[in-house]
């Protein structure tokens, strides 16, 4: 009865006690919370991210590599699309996905949304990865920077290679680790799947190839105890050579020929490759692997603080300051793939054989950066989880709002109601049977929105420096892929060229359609235009210009161009 009485009368007892269930209940709140937000969390920044990519794909007008790549799908049967295919500097399997998916339907959004699905399932595979390989608070970082990242919502939202290259690529990734973890030989017959897939869409992913051969052989060390896995892994090695062999030798050889490669590395690729006398190999690293995060992030500040982030991830990994997942690999073998990929590419860039800076070209390595920079950046959120992670998001939305360097076509340039608008003027003002003039990439989009994507541009070689197509009640005259833009200076002898070969009368009027990557040298054209009688061009914004003119005119440059 005494100590029952002095338990209900001592204050200080009763406060302890209260104290006591509180701290424990404000515990147990907490993880309810943090379970929470490992359930739902990582799911709603997967769904805003496929948005995203969803928005942008609906958003805009192809340019026009992807019309490029929608004409080349769209052929009678399989096999020609195959052969169309490889008139491409990628390799097939691109093409011949678009070939089946276009019987869904051929809008933008529709064609792109292969691209879509990868690019956004390359998100939620990559962020599984990274859990396995370091722990939940990096993989989710890891994946806020693979969802919004601007780089790879564009890849994600283009008929291009990128997305299916990054999907592979991660799925390389994942199963891998799945693989060695749970000794599985078929988990290990799916990543020689997905490393065929890789290989089939884009050549960049024979540098992956390397790297992540290179990292297996130290994983799977030492090779006795697992010696069936070894022995599976080994075969789909010797899969992936041969099919890399087999294109190299029936593709990228005899495209190499045509002069095409040549002259891409010449021109707006050739400051992505080393060039002895202008730089030394030093100071080409350090900018060009500078230039890569600045492509990921789009903005040159933010790229530069995750080039620093990525620098003290991999400082933290050769440290083995990062908790290793047991089963998984050691912070020092996780450090190989992340250097390895970037080491690879600027050797590739050194030999003058691949691109290496800010460039789409370096895909194969962005998702080795945004996780090396995640792993970086959760090392301060330990302590300061929200401050981190308000740090990332407004810097995300500051890669949006001000990307630097700007687009090739600015998003007000690019709205795909600008080019509806073009095209309904056309054909309300051409009448039919007009004849419409365009260089290569215009002539392109010209196909895809006005002949009723049929329209095809010239891809076979040999080619014509100027080729004529039907297309619908017009006729479309377009030059060789060699004269991929034209220009004020050079566009007067080929509009001359282009009057002899086909036999124009003075003062027959045609139309130019010019449209595309061509911000810089419209201004200049219109002028020429004005010239040949242009006296009212129509401008969509900076990227589509349409003008009707006169050949024979007394100040038209008489014969053909030299």
């Amino acid at each position: 009865m005494t100590s029952s009485s002095q338990a209900r009368t001592d204050p200080q007892s009763t406060s302890g006690e209260k104290g006591a269930s509180s701290h424990t209940r404000r515990e147990f709140d907490q993880s309810a919370l943090d379970s929470a937000y490992a359930s739902w969390l990582p799911g709603l920044v997967l769904g805003a991210g496929f948005a995203a990519r969803l928005y942008e794909a609906w958003a805009y007008f192809l340019n026009p590599d992807e019309a490029l790549h929608t004409l080349l799908a769209s052929q009678t049967s399989l096999g020609l699309a195959y052969r169309a295919a490889l008139t491409n500097a990628h390799p097939p399997l691109l093409i011949l996905v678009l070939y089946y998916w276009r019987s869904l339907g051929q809008s933008e959004l529709m064609l792109r949304m292969p691209s879509v699905l990868a690019g956004t399932a390359c998100c939620w595979i990559a962020y599984l990865w990274l859990k396995d390989v370091t722990d939940r608070s990096t993989a989710f970082i890891g994946l806020v920077l693979f969802a919004f990242a601007p780089a790879l919502i564009n890849l994600s939202a283009e008929i291009r290679q990128y997305g299916l290259l990054l999907f592979f690529m991660s799925g390389c990734l994942y199963l891998s680790e799945r693989a060695i973890r749970e000794d599985s030989y078929p988990l290990m017959i799916l990543f020689s799947l997905s490393l065929y897939g890789a290989l089939l869409v884009h050549y960049a992913s024979t540098l992956f190839a390397f790297t992540m051969g290179i990292y297996m052989l130290v994983r799977l060390y030492p090779y006795g105890k697992r010696l069936r896995l070894v022995a599976v892994w080994g075969a789909g090695q010797i899969g992936g050579l041969a099919l890399s062999t087999y294109f190299v030798v029936t593709h990228v050889t005899r495209f190499w020929q045509t002069g095409l490669l040549r002259e891409d590395r010449g021109s707006y690729l050739g400051k992505y490759i080393f060039h002895p006398g202008k730089s030394n190999v030093a100071s080409f690293a350090a900018v060009q692997t500078l230039r890569v995060f600045t492509y990921l992030f789009s903005n040159g500040f933010v790229g530069t603080l995750a080039f620093m982030a990525f620098l003290a991830g991999m400082f933290l990994l050769l440290r083995g300051s990062v908790s290793a997942n047991k089963g998984g690999p050691s912070p020092r073998q996780l450090a190989l793939p992340f250097g390895l990929a970037f080491a690879t590419n600027y050797v590739a860039a050194l030999a003058g054989l691949y691109p290496y800076g800010a460039t789409r070209h370096v895909a194969s390595i962005l998702l080795f950066g945004a996780s090396g920079a995640s792993i970086g950046l959760a090392w301060p959120a330990r302590t300061r989880a929200w401050i981190t992670s308000l740090g990332i998001g407004i810097a995300l939305v500051a890669c949006h709002v001000f990307p630097a360097p700007a687009p090739p076509i600015r998003p007000g340039n690019h709205a795909r109601l600008l080019m509806k608008e073009a095209v309904d003027f056309f054909r309300q003002s051409a009448a039919p049977g007009s004849v419409v003039v365009a260089d290569y990439q215009s002539g392109l989009l010209f196909g895809y929105y006005v002949c009723g994507r049929d329209g095809m541009a010239q891809m076979v070689s040999p080619t014509q420096a100027f080729a004529r197509t039907d297309c619908g009640s017009y006729t479309l005259i377009t030059s060789s892929p060699m004269e991929w833009k034209f220009t004020a200076d050079d566009f007067p002898a080929q509009l001359a060229d282009i009057a002899k070969t086909y036999n124009l009368a003075p003062g027959s009027r045609l139309w130019m359609f010019h449209a595309g990557w061509i911000a810089d040298s419209a201004p200049a054209l219109r002028r020429e235009l004005q010239q040949f009688g242009c006296s009212a061009p129509q401008s969509f914004g900076e990227n589509i210009l349409l003008c009707q003119f006169e050949v024979g005119r007394a100040d038209l440059p008489k014969g053909p161009a030299q």
